[in-house]
């Protein structure tokens, strides 16, 4: 069975392709999990995909992580610059956790330069789009399988 791979998703990325495209590009939330998915597998990687806008539930998916999961890559969101319970669910994880964001974050709002979930990622991916979601699965493959 091959390594598996949380894919993690925060508020609003449900509307991918439909929320500020000139932001975040015209590809949806289940194209970026599609692509995830079949490079995963090229990868000798599993994958799961999860997204909920509410807190809770993002970390009752990373606590569930802790038993079956052997990375996490996670698009908080706007969590990310707001969310120290999310912060404290990934401390209490042992595996890679690979931070991805479509937008480069340093370059909008103040707010936004700051992200409690890069106080224990181990590689953060912003600015290059949905592409950064496949960077985050090779990262955490050259990670997880031998020789990968």
């Amino acid at each position: 069975m091959p390594p598996l791979v949380l894919l993690i998703n925060g508020p609003n990325l449900n509307l991918l392709g439909a929320r500020e495209p000139a932001i975040y590009g015209a590809d949806t939330l289940a194209d970026v999990e599609a692509r995830a998915a079949a490079l995963a597998a090229e990868l000798g990687l599993g994958l799961e995909a999860f997204q909920s806008n509410h807190e809770g539930a993002l970390i009752d998916a990373i606590q569930s992580a802790r038993e079956r999961a052997a990375g996490i890559v996670i698009n908080p969101g706007a969590y990310t610059h707001t969310s120290v319970a999310i912060l404290d669910a990934l401390n209490a994880f042992d595996g890679p956790v690979i931070e991805v964001h479509v937008s480069n974050i340093h370059r909008r709002e103040a707010f936004r330069h700051r992200s409690y979930v890069s106080l224990r990622a181990d590689g953060v991916i912003a600015g290059c789009g949905v592409e950064g979601y496949c960077l985050a699965m090779r990262r955490l493959a050259s990670l997880l399988v031998p020789g990968g």
